[in-house]
């Protein structure tokens, strides 16, 4: 498949937070984020039976990992669809897919609350993406409109902050220090944490028109930093503590060295030979468009 880009974002203030903010932060900590994390997609990844020819989207493809894992699971007759509103996630997404020789895979920069999408997919998978959207019930419908009748869902999302020390001791390190963002604060969208409710979730996409729903927690390890200078300039760059510092700027600065010696008090007792690893926790959430 031809790997052109196909831009159809609109810029939202969410969209524009992740370009101008994000992406960068993103990027710094790729290794983090796509393989320290990787525990949550590889799980339910294995699971996944891809019947060969299938159409699948993946949405918040991010770097394209999954969606080039998901093409060769498709093999060469099917096709996968990679979005995200961040084109400078996939320019290495293309890259990679092109170095591996993976042809059934296009990435496209959307955001997939607007895209126009046609009801020819047959799954639509998503690590960790769909707990930003705007709106998440528009995304749901939107999404449901690209799936064929019996086409599935399945998305990975945090459970709590209680369930995931990995954020949540960095955020109240940090909290010790610096007052909570305000109201006005700029924001990546709802949060990590937006969809740990399965009551929630199961009626927002029942609203959106999905039935079949079911939730899959998966606890694990992570690896937050492959030692404890890396664990901590990744917490202060992004998440919840992140934000906190972002957010108190010249007075985060101010106490940085204070902030920071805490912060590698705090994560030394998870230091192993492979770096710093945590406690995790997730749900895998799958769900189908009916039939009729």
């Amino acid at each position: 498949m031809n790997q052109t880009i196909e831009t159809t974002t609109e810029v939202t203030p969410y969209v524009e937070f992740w370009n101008d903010t994000l992406a960068d932060k993103f990027d710094r900590f790729r290794e983090i984020l796509q393989n320290g994390l990787s525990y949550h997609s590889r799980i339910p990844l294995e699971k996944l039976a891809v019947t060969p020819g299938s159409r699948i989207l993946d949405v918040g493809c991010g770097w394209g990992d999954t969606a080039i894992e998901l093409a060769r699971k498709t093999g060469p007759d099917g096709f996968v669809l990679g979005l995200d509103c961040v084109e400078q996630f996939l320019e290495p997404a293309r890259r990679d897919a092109a170095e591996r020789g993976v042809t059934n895979v296009r990435f496209e920069t959307a955001d997939v609350e607007r895209y126009p999408f046609e009801p020819v997919y047959d799954l639509c998978f998503s690590r960790f993406g769909m707990m930003f959207f705007e709106n998440p019930v528009t995304a749901m419908r939107n999404i449901l409109s690209g799936l064929r009748p019996g086409g599935e869902l399945m998305f990975i999302v945090w459970r709590t902050i209680d369930d995931n020390p990995w954020l949540g001791l960095p955020k109240q390190v940090v909290l010790e220090y610096l007052d909570p963002p305000g109201e006005d604060a700029r924001t990546c969208g709802p949060g990590p944490f937006s969809m740990a409710d399965p009551e929630m979730v199961s009626a927002q996409l029942e609203i959106a028109g999905f039935e079949a729903i079911d939730f899959e927690r998966i606890d694990g390890p992570v690896t937050v930093g492959s030692s404890l200078e890396d664990a901590v300039r990744f917490q202060l760059a992004i998440g919840p503590a992140g934000e906190v510092f972002r957010e108190a700027g010249e007075e985060a600065e101010r106490k940085r060295e204070t902030i920071e010696r805490a912060m590698r008090e705090a994560l030394a007792p998870y230091h192993q030979a492979e770096g710093v690893v945590m406690p995790s926790s997730s749900w895998t959430v799958t769900a189908k468009r009916p039939q009729t």
